[in-house]
């Protein structure tokens, strides 16, 4: 599956608990009350996870996988981690992670 086919399933999935689209970063988001926990980059999906997070320590063992710099200039957001759109569940699981993370965290 393509990233834009990934994101676009993610969306889909996750807009019952309230999740819709938007742009920030420059880039297509999944957003919360109009904060975002998911960003597509090119061929991957960016999520924010939480630095120290099992769920961040996690996605950083997938092959291809960093922290995410939307800007390019070395300035990696250390929440985010930069995920290749791979098949199978592990993306699902990472944006849940996220998606539950930003709803703790705004309640």
């Amino acid at each position: 599956m393509d990233a834009e086919s990934a994101f676009n399933s993610l969306a889909a999935e996750l807009s019952p608990a309230g999740a819709v689209t938007a742009k920030m970063f420059g880039a297509r988001a999944i957003t919360l009350r109009k904060k975002a926990f998911a960003c597509l980059q090119g061929d991957a999906i960016a999520f924010k996870l939480g630095a120290g997070s099992p769920e961040h320590t996690r996605a950083l063992t997938i092959p291809g996988a960093g922290l995410w710099d939307p800007s390019g200039l070395g300035r990696p957001f250390t929440d985010w981690v930069l995920v290749p759109a791979i098949d199978g569940p592990e993306l699902s699981g990472l944006a849940e992670a996220a998606l539950t993370g930003l709803a703790a965290a705004l309640s």
